[in-house]
Formats: structure tokens, C-alpha cells, sequence
């Protein structure tokens, strides 16, 4: 919300001397976000004044158009001779009022002017525009043509409101009142200790049979609806200059006087207008839930099919206008063009100042994506006892600018509700800033803020209507505390317990994480909310557990609602995103939180802000959130080692997913073995399936290995590429991290290779579980060094797998005859369970 500090004065008296810089520090102080002051015309300076065109040359020859004028500028250039200006500008005509820099001033940005010959000419100045002068689009893309009446010689300085202070500030979402300069003044009066003129405060005629007609077909969406007619509004009227420049000002570009004087009063008290041209509404306005598939052209232009829980204005040809987002271009207000003498343009004017719902306003504006300066107030609250009052204003303003004649009818359309009330104890806010304040210095802040109050040790507050964020005790407290100042809060360091340091959990986490960053992965940190298609992109069946989410209540993307059930979405959307970006040999990982919903939803509870929350609050409050396991990932794609003078390289593939997985499992001392498999993501040929025994039983706990291509295609992965997943609390809570030290024999070991040929479908880890179980407790380590397979030497459907069997002893050394008979032992143990037979 800009601010410009000439229209805080209207309504606040600030002392002369305060500058923005002093007026940003205090509402900062009172809680405001101011962001930045901007210093408007800081670097401009004159002589810049009104000029009248009295001739104009048009200059032939060259490439564009271009105009040598002679300007009447009075006594300003010192001679009151006519000035002659070089223009090439073409929207303003001999007789025009037009504003001229004469030589020795300076321009926004350091441009100084000075007489100079161009085009054959010598232009003594400049004919200016707004963009020149830095104040922003007025719509006319040309030169700034004044009204006839404008006095010749004038300072145009002063006349436009070039120097001025703005203050940006960051509205949050619970601070409605502060997008309009109302909210603002009053947050400032209170910072200050000074009263308000509250531009509010306006005599109302009631409402009467004469108004025009409005139907509210659905109260709850619109519990509040004014109507006001005005009639003969000239077509010439114009806005005049200090409403153009508020607006600018504001950020806001001038459009007719009908429509400016609507965002003029919005941005004034805060309560979005909309103007209807009366000779297009036909019959009664209503306001209604939209049907399924109807359709609106708004004012931008666009078509569009609406929604059933669209909030619609309409007339008796349906839809005229998104309620509290945007008008519809059937009735828009028509400006008029003098090439036409007044033809189409608008005379009579409907006004409607309505009260809409938050959330309905909110999401008709992210379902068409349609974000406007109306839509940007209803959604943070506007006051609702500010409806009659704004149409008034506007009313006020168009017959007094355009000549108008505001009619006698009235219509107020009002759904009955109670103010919102809080019981508070009075030393509550006291308790949650571990300050004590008393009881004075609370009720005069909630008064200042506008509430009334009564009792003694407990309160009554009643809370004003433009503060619908105010909603319980807590909220109160925080009233008081901002405006005491949050810098007055004394500073308390917490002394936590001595000697407790991590926790096992995290200790274990943060190996982890150590281990595969030693391993070559980059650490990826993700959003986890996702939306629900990318488990179809996954290729997840309709019935897997993961599908189940949970989804939020106001995400922050309507395309991502819910949260995530897996790391991988987010890890393979990195991967894709630094592919496309040229870095294509990657290996990244991350661990953090999945969201598992549970069976029985309940609610959480609010936990309270004066005390610490009990055990058993807490334990409410987990209890009504979802399960939330830690999961470990890694993705990889292109080179796993590059290629130089050291040798070729190699690309990344499905062993790398499976190696990673035992990295973590080595981490958490857990046992984690791996079996041929078959889900998802990825690819059925390379995919292991990885399990571990939890109190006797064997579990699932992850899968790693290459992507299949359909995935790889559809959410445009590199070639290739591979992933693992596993849930790492599961593998903490089966680990053991005790160190162990390794028993280290004085005597040889002997070694002992073994091929065997099996069917190509046997997995190795079937054949290798039987090898070392055969081979009884002398065998030390099992490898697999080769993998074979010739159709010609082995037969159709075969392969063969070669081992290396380390055998030793503790007490002795091993004679041949004690290392080949368990070598026996372990091929026999092998043929009987896979059917291996031994090559050659």
C-alpha cells in the first residue's frame, strides 16, 4: 500500500517538520511494515510552469514527426516573450495548456535542460510529459494537456504535486484496514498520540423505497449491499488534477472521472466500489451464487466460464460482475471522445459499495486468476459498516466534479449480525509479554484501536468492525503489546538444561547426511506439498498407500494442495530443473518429513500462549496431527565418474541408487538387504526392493534403482536416471550405532573363487545368501567380482556369477581341506536353493 504523506496530513496533523523517514520509524515502531519512503521529485528543479501552445510548425524532411511550437509561459522565462520548444509529440493542439521546463532545470534523474539546436531549430525547453516529470502512466502516452482554465505562468511544481513523500508499506494478510489511507491515518494518529479526522464519518440518508432495486439471493456471500444513483454527469467532466495525481501517487492510473473517483474513494476509506452505467443494467440487481458453466466477460476483456461457488452480481440477463473481484464489460462506464460529440457516454451512474465474503472473494480470484485491487482488500476484510459511508463519498465527488445530480433513492440490502464481542481478563495481556501493564494502559490501547470496553478484572471488548482480524483474547494482547512497543519487551535468554545435546535421532540424521555428501551427493531441500497427478506420473497404482494425502486448507498453490506421502517429486523436479539448466551430471539427496494421514482425523486444539503448554497439550496436539516418518532419497543422472586422463568414466546407474541405500544403512548400524523388485517409479528389471526384519518380520522399507522410461519421459528426466528411497526411521529404530570393534585375526586367510551358472531370472543376493549360509562361520566376506553371460558357452537363459569366498580362523590357520569343505558346503547349499551348478 503506497502512502503518500501530503494526504496522511488530511487526516492526521502532523507537526510541519516530520518527514517520511520519521513517520516510517514510528509506524514500524506501532507494527507496520513500512518498506521503503520514496522521495518523489527529490532531484527536480524548475523553472517549470504552465505554458499555452500559439503556434506549431510541423517541420518536414525527417524520419518522424516533429513540431517546432512557440508556448506562451508568461513572465516565467523572464521576457514574456513566447518560448520556442522542438516537440515531437502529437496529442496537443494550438490553444492547449501544456507544461513546460525552461532552461537551467533539472528532471527526475539528473537531466538538466538547457537550450540547445535540434533538428534544424533552436528549442529553448521542453513541452513535458508525465513519464519526463516521473510521475507515472496517466494513460495518454504523450504530453500532459491541462484544463482550459489552468493560469498561464503557474508553477506546474506546485500545480502537479511534484514533491511529495510515499510510503510503501507490506500489508499482511490480517491487516485489511491498512490498504487504505484511513488505516492508515489511524495507525499513524495512534503512533503519534494525535486525534483522526475520520474520513468516514459522513451524514448517511437512510435507506428508502426510491433506491434502485437489489436482490441478495445469498446473504452469507454478501451481508451488506448500497446503492446510490447519480444522474447528468456531464461526458466532458474530467478528473482533476490532484485526484489524477493521488492516484498516481498510489500507484493507480487515471482512467474517466466516473471510475477514477470509484479507486479514489477506495483507496481513501478502503471499501471497493463499482460503477454501473444505469442505461445497461436491466432490471433488478441481484447477488447470487453463480451455475455451473455460465459465462462473464469482465472488464479485461477475457471470457469467463464461471464456477458454482462463484459470488456473481447480476441483472435480469444474468452475470454482470465477479462480486468483489471484477465488473462486467456489458455495463462498464463508457468515456467520452469529443470526435464524436458525447456520443455513448455514460450520464448516470449506479453505484454499488457491497460487504463480500473473505474466502469466497479469495478463491474466485485464484480459480480465474484474476488478482484486482478490490479482490486484494475483501480477501484481508474490509469494514462492512463502511459501505453507505463510501457510496456517499462517491456520490459527493461526482456531483461535485462532474456536475451530476445524486438522486433521492437509497438501497441498503443488510443481513442482521451481532458485533463480535471478546471476554479477556485484564492483566491477559500482562501474562504474554511478562510485562505488567495494568489495567489502564490495556483499556486505553483497545480503545485507541477502537473497541469498547468495559468491566474491571474482566473485560468486555467489543471489537470495531474494521478490525475483523481481532477474533480472541491472544489477539487483543497483541494490540496492546505492539502499541506499548515490542523494542520495550525485556530481552530474557532461556537456560536450557545442561548436558543433554543432540538426540539420538539426530545425531543419526546428521551422519547421514555427512555420509552421502562424502559420497558425492548435493543436498537438496525441497517444498513438500505437491499435487496429486504426479502419482500418476510416477505410475502408482490406483490403490497404493501412497496416494493417501493430506491436504491443506489454504495452500499456498491451488496446484499443489496436498502434502507429500514421498521425497521423490520434489528431488526429480530439482533434478530436471539443473538439467535444463546445463549442470547434467548430478547426484542429489535429501531427507526430511512425508505426511501419512490417519484414520480417525481430529481436530488440533488451541495450545496456550500464557503458560507453558502441558504435557498432555502436547500430546493432544500430536495426537491430531499425521504421521509424520523421516525418509532419506537420492536421485542421480549423467556421469558418476568423469572421464579425464585417469580413464573413461562411467555413468551413473542402478547400482549407485543401491550402494547409497547402504551407505545410510551402514549409518544407522542397521542390517538392510536387498531382493529383486517391483513398484512404481521405477523400472521393473532394475529395481531392488529393500527390506529389513522389525520384531520378526520382515519389512519394506524402500526401493532404489533405475527409473522406468515412461517416467523418465513424462516428467522429462534425464536418460537413465536412477533413485532410491527409504524410511530412515525405520532404520533406527531396527540400528544398532553401538560401536562395535572389529575382531582382527593373527592368522591368513584363504581365499577360494567360486562360478556358478544359474537361470538369468535368479537374483545374485538369492545366490550369495545361500553361498555364505552354506559356508558356516569361517567364511569372513563373500564378493561378487563377475557377472557372465554367452549363450554359446553357458545355454539359452543362463549366466554365470562369480564369487570370491574368504575363509579364516581366529585360532588357527586354515589347511586347504578345512577352506575347500566349507566352500563344498556353500555350492551345495547353493545348487539345492537356486540350481546353480558349477561353470566348467
Amino acid at each position: 500500500m503506497r502512502v503518500p504523506l501530503s494526504w496522511l496530513r488530511e487526516y492526521v496533523d502532523l507537526p510541519a517538520t516530520e518527514t517520511g523517514r520519521e513517520v516510517q520509524a514510528k509506524l514500524i515502531s506501532a507494527g507496520l511494515e513500512v518498506e521503503t519512503v520514496e522521495h518523489l521529485g527529490a532531484d527536480l528543479k524548475g523553472p517549470l510552469v504552465v505554458g499555452q501552445v500559439l503556434t506549431i510548425e510541423e517541420l518536414e524532411g525527417f524520419k518522424k514527426p516533429i513540431r517546432f511550437c512557440t508556448v506562451d509561459v508568461g513572465r516565467a522565462n523572464g521576457t514574456g516573450e513566447p518560448q520556442e520548444i522542438v516537440c515531437g509529440a502529437r496529442n496537443f493542439s494550438v490553444g492547449d495548456k501544456v507544461v513546460v521546463v525552461l532552461p537551467g532545470a533539472t528532471l527526475p534523474g539528473g537531466f538538466s535542460i538547457s537550450a540547445r539546436k535540434t533538428y534544424g531549430k533552436t528549442s529553448h525547453g521542453m513541452i513535458c510529459s508525465s513519464d519526463e516529470l516521473g510521475m507515472g502512466d496517466d494513460g495518454t502516452h504523450g504530453i500532459i494537456v491541462l484544463p482550459p482554465e489552468t493560469e498561464v505562468g503557474k508553477d506546474a511544481i506546485e500545480l502537479l504535486e511534484l514533491v511529495d513523500e510515499v510510503l510503501d508499506i507490506a500489508v499482511t494478510a490480517n491487516r485489511g484496514d491498512c490498504l487504505s489511507i484511513r488505516g492508515v491515518a489511524r495507525e499513524t494518529a495512534i503512533a503519534y498520540g494525535l486525534p483522526l479526522r475520520d474520513p468516514a464519518l459522513l451524514d448517511v440518508p437512510g435507506p428508502n423505497a426510491y433506491g434502485y432495486p437489489v436482490k441478495v439471493s445469498d446473504p452469507a456471500g454478501c451481508d451488506r449491499f448500497t446503492a446510490r444513483t447519480v444522474t447528468g454527469l456531464s461526458p466532458e467532466a474530467r478528473s482533476p488534477i490532484w485526484l489524477q495525481r493521488r492516484l498516481q501517487k498510489v500507484g493507480m492510473r487515471p482512467i474517466s472521472l466516473a471510475v477514477d473517483v470509484t479507486n479514489y474513494v477506495m483507496m481513501e476509506l478502503g471499501q471497493p466500489l463499482h460503477a454501473y452505467d444505469r442505461h445497461q443494467v436491466q432490471g433488478t440487481i441481484g447477488v447470487r451464487r453463480a451455475q455451473e458453466g455460465e459465462k462473464i466477460v469482465t472488464l479485461d476483456g477475457v471470457e469467463r466460464k464461471l464456477h458454482a461457488e462463484d459470488l456473481v452480481i447480476t441483472d435480469d440477463r444474468g452475470p454482470i460482475g465477479l462480486a468483489g473481484v471484477m465488473g462486467g464489460a456489458d455495463t462498464e462506464i463508457a468515456d467520452h471522445d469529443p470526435s464524436e460529440e458525447g456520443a455513448g457516454a455514460t450520464t448516470d451512474v449506479i453505484i454499488e459499495a457491497a460487504h463480500f465474503d473473505q474466502v469466497s472473494v479469495a478463491r474466485t480470484a485464484r480459480r480465474h486468476k484474476l488478482s484486482s485491487e478490490a479482490s486484494r482488500r475483501f480477501e484481508r476484510g474490509v469494514d462492512p459498516q463502511a459501505a453507505a459511508a463510501a457510496a456517499q463519498r462517491t456520490v459527493d465527488l461526482l456531483v461535485l466534479l462532474a456536475g451530476g445530480t445524486a438522486e433521492a433513492g437509497v438501497t441498503e440490502v443488510i443481513a442482521p449480525s451481532a458485533p463480535h464481542t471478546i471476554t479477556v481478563a485484564a492483566d491477559h495481556p500482562d501474562k504474554v509479554a511478562g510485562v505488567t501493564y495494568g489495567r489502564e494502559t490495556v483499556v486505553r490501547r483497545l480503545q485507541e484501536v477502537g473497541c469498547d470496553v468495559y468491566g474491571q478484572d474482566e473485560l468486555i471488548v467489543t471489537v470495531p468492525s474494521w478490525r475483523p482480524d481481532l477474533t480472541d483474547a491472544n489477539d487483543l494482547a497483541e494490540e496492546v503489546i505492539r502499541l506499548e512497543g515490542y523494542e520495550n519487551l525485556p530481552s530474557t535468554l532461556p537456560r536450557p538444561p545442561a548436558g543433554r545435546g543432540l538426540t539420538a535421532r539426530q545425531r543419526l540424521h546428521r551422519r547421514v547426511g555427512r555420509a552421502l555428501a562424502g559420497a558425492g551427493y548435493v543436498e537438496a531441500l525441497n517444498y513438500p506439498f505437491v499435487s496429486e497427478q504426479v502419482f500418476d506420473q510416477l505410475g502408482l497404482e490406483a490403490d497404493d498407500p501412497a496416494r493417501r494425502v493430506v491436504k491443506l486448507a489454504n495452500p499456498l498453490n491451488d496446484e499443489e494442495p496436498a502434502l507429500r506421502t514421498s521425497l521423490l517429486p520434489g528431488l526429480l523436479a530439482a533434478l530436471r530443473r539443473n538439467d535444463g539448466r546445463g549442470s547434467h551430471d548430478l547426484a542429489l539427496f535429501e531427507t526430511g518429513l512425508v505426511f501419512q494421514p490417519r484414520d480417525a482425523a481430529k481436530v488440533a486444539a488451541n495450545l496456550p500462549v500464557d503458560r507453558r503448554p502441558s504435557p498432555d497439550d502436547i500430546a493432544a496436539l500430536n495426537a491430531a496431527l499425521p504421521d509424520q516418518p523421516r525418509h532419506v532419497a537420492v536421485v542421480l543422472a549423467g556421469a558418476r565418474e568423469q572421464a579425464g586422463w585417469w580413464g573413461k568414466g562411467r555413468p551413473a546407474d542402478w547400482a549407485d541408487a543401491v550402494e547409497a541405500a547402504r551407505t545410510v544403512a551402514r549409518e544407522a548400524g542397521a542390517d538392510l538387504r536387498m531382493r529383486k523388485g517391483q513398484y512404481g517409479p521405477w523400472h521393473p528389471g532394475r529395481c531392488a526392493e529393500l527390506t529389513v526384519t522389525v520384531d520378526g518380520a520382515e519389512r519394506v522399507v524402500g526401493h532404489a534403482g533405475e527409473l522406468h522410461p515412461r517416467v523418465v519421459k513424462t516428467l522429462g528426466l534425464p536418460a537413465r536416471a536412477c533413485a532410491m528411497e527409504l524410511d530412515l526411521d525405520v532404520l533406527e529404530r531396527v540400528g544398532d550405532t553401538v560401536p562395535q570393534a572389529p575382531s582382527i585375526s593373527t592368522f591368513p586367510v584363504a581365499t577360494q573363487d567360486v562360478a556358478l551358472v544359474v537361470d538369468t531370472f535368479v537374483p545374485a543376493a538369492d545366490v550369495e545368501a545361500a553361498l555364505r549360509e552354506g559356508a558356516g562361520e569361517l567364511l569372513e566376506s563373500i564378493r561378487l567380482f563377475d557377472v557372465y553371460e554367452n549363450a554359446e558357452q553357458l545355454g539359452e537363459g543362463r549366466k554365470s556369477l562369480a564369487y570370491a569366498l574368504r575363509f579364516r580362523a581366529d585360532d588357527r590357520t586354515l589347511t586347504v581341506d578345512e577352506a575347500s569343505a566349507a566352500r563344498e558346503t556353500a555350492v551345495a547349499l547353493a545348487a539345492e536353493r537356486t540350481g546353480a551348478v558349477l561353470r566348467g
